[in-house]
């Protein structure tokens, strides 16, 4: 579909972007511009092509952009450090990571007493983001939790101050940390079961991995239940963007390339959104018989589309 005009409110099929003018009436139509990283600017340590030049254009444009990340392997003083090593303009108070958003979920939503920790599965960019909010941990990347081997109950003394398990992605995760995750949880009605996201995958350079959602799954099985979730597409992530920055959803775009998380996050808290096709997302679902009913408000093929309007 090549519509003459951008307007999405007759139709449920997403809006096929493809000339200037295209891209001309959505940098008209939108002042702040929530990005998703992995898929969308870069895969793994490889820049999508033209993304530069973009968000260049749209400071230029004195347009606002913002980096909303499911990634919870990175804290946001990281991600920072990965956005200059590849030449991108960002700032720390620009960059929302699950990492983040989970921790001033349980700080200022649970409101968790001082004296109470964490049980982390998880890695350095979690555990940083947990202590700038002055939240006790254990877990995560301690050597103690890191050693292959057999786990025995017999041979563990819980911490009787765990008042939370939180899971994002580890690729250190192992048979000890789930039995620890699971037996502080079914042990104790008042812990909290949070996972960072949901995403089933995780994206890199070479292909697909496993993401934090597989990574919590053993979790839901064992346990039987479900853990509150807070990045995309939970609005608790929008709610941490809200506090710190002042938009107007209805000019607001949210640009990601996986349906059922950044296309339904920006659906949910009002946000128009962009899907392009560089990550997860790929031609077959989104059109034909077996279309996703996740409808995005425009597509594209890449970021670097956009460069059309330096032309």
């Amino acid at each position: 579909m090549t519509p003459a005009s951008l307007d999405t409110t007759t139709t449920t099929m997403a809006a096929r972007l493809s000339t200037r003018e295209h891209y001309a009436d959505l940098l008209d139509k939108y002042d702040t511009w929530l990005f998703d990283c992995d898929g969308v600017l870069w895969q793994g340590d490889k820049l999508i092509e033209g993304a530069t030049e973009v968000l260049q254009l749209l400071r230029h444009h004195k347009k606002s952009v913002l980096f909303v990340t499911n990634n919870a392997t990175k804290s946001r003083k990281n991600y920072k450090k990965k956005f200059d090593s590849l030449g991108v303009e960002a700032h720390v108070d620009e960059i929302f990571g699950s990492a983040f958003a989970s921790a001033v979920y349980i700080s200022s939503v649970m409101k968790m007493p001082k004296d109470k920790k964490v049980y982390v599965i998880g890695m350095a960019g979690l555990e940083e983001e947990l202590r700038e909010e002055g939240i006790q941990y254990i877990g995560g990347t301690d050597p103690e939790d890191n050693t292959l081997g057999s786990f025995s109950l017999a041979d563990w003394t819980p911490d009787p101050a765990v008042g939370a398990v939180l899971c994002g992605l580890d690729t250190s995760i192992n048979y000890t940390k789930l039995s620890k995750a699971f037996n502080y949880i079914l042990r104790n009605d008042g812990c909290a079961f949070l996972v960072t996201n949901e995403d089933s995958t995780y994206p890199t350079a070479e292909g697909l991995l496993p993401g934090a959602g597989s990574v919590s799954a053993p979790l839901r099985y064992a346990l039987g239940r479900d853990p509150i979730a807070i990045g995309k597409p939970k609005g608790t992530m929008l709610d941490c963007i809200r506090a710190k920055h002042d938009f107007d959803p209805k000019r607001t775009i949210m640009v990601g390339d996986r349906l059922n998380t950044d296309i339904e996050f920006g659906k949910a808290g009002g946000l128009s959104t962009l899907l392009v096709l560089t990550g997860i997302t790929k031609e077959s679902e989104i059109t034909g018989p077996n279309a996703s009913p996740t409808v995005p408000d425009y597509v594209t093929n890449s970021i670097g589309d956009l460069r059309a309007l330096l032309s």
